[in-house]
């Protein structure tokens, strides 16, 4: 995965069309994932970080738009709205909802792998810090690696995927309930489990945690400046 350009989710109910996408992309070396309707995407989301999602606005059931105002605040994933001709009205509605930009239909594979490259290129700078450093902690998410004093701890994928949303957002309660949709475990003792070995990785003193703290009756949170 190290070695690709990005993981972009193509999201279309036109088979073909998600297949030529795929196909283009594949070759100009990033993974791709594919959905055939906005709730496919939706649940997707839920568990992987995608790089960037190409989204078709006309599909049945829930539409592109409304894919884009239901997620993009969570997600905080660019957007590529693919669009009909003549849909003028759907492509500034789709900007007005967070979509970072968009490509009527029939398009270039070119010019769609030309405005990924841009936008990915333009986004580095504003992703979430890989390195953390607070007292004398710190987490490389880039090395999965959390230093703490003397002590080097190896953080595997689950607990990389809770940190990395706890780090986009900072001082957020996460309920039991969204950390399980994030990683897709529904067993709220195993949740805790996981919680209790990051706080030996993170803390101080794992039992009077000071920087991920639970929050009674609601969930856990990550305090770091």
């Amino acid at each position: 995965m190290n070695n690709f350009d990005g993981h972009i989710l193509v999201v279309d109910d036109d088979e073909g069309i998600r297949n030529l996408v795929k196909q283009y992309l594949t070759e100009n070396n990033f993974l791709v994932s594919t959905a055939n309707s906005a709730e496919d995407a939706s649940s997707k989301v839920e568990i992987i970080k995608f790089d960037l999602i190409v989204l078709d606005i006309m599909m049945p059931g829930k539409s592109g738009l409304e894919f884009t105002e239901e997620n993009k605040s969570k997600i905080n994933t660019p957007i590529i709205l693919l669009t009909a001709k003549g849909e003028s009205s759907e492509r500034v509605t789709g900007l007005e909802t967070g979509a970072d930009d968009y490509l009527p239909k029939p398009f270039e594979p070119k010019e769609l792998v030309l405005r990924i490259k841009n936008i990915l290129n333009k986004t580095k700078s504003n992703k979430i810090k890989r390195i953390i450093k607070f007292d004398n902690i710190t987490i490389d998410l880039n090395k999965n690696l959390i230093l703490n004093k003397n002590e080097e701890y190896k953080i595997n994928n689950t607990e990389k995927v809770i940190l990395e949303k706890m780090i986009s957002s900072p001082g957020k309660t996460f309920s039991r309930d969204e950390i399980g949709k994030i990683i897709n475990l529904d067993k709220e003792r195993s949740i805790d489990v996981i919680i209790t070995r990051l706080r030996k990785k993170i803390e101080l003193d794992p039992k009077n945690p000071k920087y991920l703290q639970t929050i009674r009756g609601e969930g856990y949170v990550l305090w770091i400046e």
